[in-house]
């Protein structure tokens, strides 16, 4: 079992910043995967940035640059730093991780935490 506890999010005006935090009940380096997504309204739950079990960091395009996802594994934490925000990034951002302790992958989320650039 995992629990993951985002926080961080708000309201911010447009080219401002925001470092969300997603906290792990376990070590980090024990995960196979982890994440971050985003569900804006009436949209569905995209990628925005995860780190792979190979230690690569991937990126939704249009937040290349901008975006920086970055892991302190003494805090169990893991973040994401946005950048250069702008109105279409408002979205409910969740943090996901992924568990493989043999052949199964399990797959946890966090509650989420909201995130909205004015304009």
């Amino acid at each position: 079992q995992v629990q993951l506890v985002e926080s961080g999010g708000g309201l911010v005006q447009t080219g401002g910043s925001l470092r969300l935090s997603c906290a792990a009940s376990r070590s980090i380096l024990s995960l196979n995967t982890m994440g971050w997504y985003r569900q804006a309204p009436g949209k569905q739950r995209t990628l925005v940035a995860a780190l792979t079990s190979g230690g690569t960091i991937n990126y939704e395009d249009s937040v290349k640059g901008r975006f920086t996802f970055s892991r302190d594994n003494a805090k169990n934490t893991v973040y994401l730093q946005m950048d250069s925000l702008k109105p279409d990034d408002t979205a409910v951002y969740y943090c996901r991780a992924t568990l493989r302790p043999l052949t199964k992958t399990y797959e946890y989320w966090g509650q989420g935490t909201p995130v909205t650039v004015s304009s």
